[in-house]
């Protein structure tokens, strides 16, 4: 798999069925290994491990109803009083970030109503805090270490 803009992780792999799967530490399962997933593991690494984000408060592809269509959000980070602190939507590194990609956390988010938002494709990664009497989202350097 590519090499991703995040540190060096260790995961465990296995092969199943002629696919490479990957062990996924908060489904606790292993998933196919595809190049969305590569980097979904690498954020969730990222936030657990130089975030300090506790794992029980991660949640992953977890339907949601838009519009009357269902869809699936990658990583949702809660607060402990159940409300949602940050939301990830992770793409391939072939994606490239567009508006698009934008509009379509945006859209998600207003279903989630979280804090902060990140979009990556491994390569590239973007934070914003919502600005919610604003209406907007405000780019910020970096999505804040977790504190309680």
């Amino acid at each position: 798999m590519q090499k991703l803009n995040f540190p060096e992780y260790s995961f465990r792999f296995k092969n199943s069925q002629n696919k490479l799967h990957i062990f996924d530490r908060i489904r606790k399962k292993f998933v196919v290994l595809q190049p969305e997933e590569w980097v979904r593991q690498h954020t969730l690494c990222y936030l657990i491990e130089v975030k300090g984000y506790p794992e029980s408060l991660i949640n992953i592809e977890k339907e949601l109803t838009i519009n009357n269509l269902k869809r699936r959000y990658d990583i949702v980070v809660f607060n402990t009083d159940g409300s949602i602190r940050l939301m990830v939507e992770c793409k391939a590194p072939k994606v490239a970030i567009t508006q698009a990609v934008f509009d379509q956390i945006a859209r998600y988010n207003l279903v989630v109503d979280a804090e902060f938002l990140m979009v990556t494709n491994g390569l590239s990664h973007y934070y914003c805090k919502m600005d919610y009497e604003q209406e907007k989202y405000l780019f910020i350097r970096e999505v804040p270490a977790y504190s309680s």
